[in-house]
């Protein structure tokens, strides 16, 4: 097991509406790539759990693609925490919450348990985010959450830094 993903399992941190756990079966594996859905809307924004999978199997020091969990137990999203080790050093993630459970405050919660995971792992080492320039509603999110834009851009997007 790599020191990331052994990082990640010691510090993961839940709240009142989410859990996260990374994939470790079949089942979990499954519902990430093929059953968990988002709107049409969003497919420009985020990768498909597919590509951080993949990223995970060759990079599996750096990556460690996760299940949202609601507390009724039931798989509502997916997340991928990763590692940053080229020039900056820092970690990152991306997710999404499956459409039928959007709009009950599971995103803001997830948000909020990874922050708090990744801090316990390293508070020393920043979070960067990046969004679509027009995804306002993720940057609205990560404003709210303590990030703050970056004076520096990530090819085409834009980039938010928690510190």
């Amino acid at each position: 097991m790599g020191k990331f993903l052994s990082e990640i399992k010691q510090n993961l941190s839940s709240n009142s509406l989410v859990w996260i756990k990374p994939i470790e079966d079949e089942t979990d594996l499954w519902y990430a790539v093929e059953e968990c859905k988002i709107t049409s809307g969003q497919m420009e924004y985020v990768n498909p759990a597919s590509f951080s999978v993949g990223r995970a199997y060759l990079d599996p020091e750096n990556n460690v693609p996760c299940v949202i969990y609601n507390n009724e137990n039931k798989r509502v999203g997916f997340i991928s925490f990763r590692k940053i080790v080229l020039n900056k050093k820092g970690f990152n993630w991306s997710f999404y919450i499956d459409k039928n459970y959007q709009n009950k405050g599971l995103g803001r919660a997830t948000a909020e348990s990874a922050i708090k995971t990744l801090k316990n792992v390293d508070s020393n080492m920043p979070i960067f985010l990046t969004t679509e320039q027009n995804n306002e509603l993720a940057q609205r999110l990560y404003i709210n959450l303590g990030f703050r834009k970056a004076d520096f851009l990530d090819g085409d997007d834009l980039v938010f830094i928690h510190e």
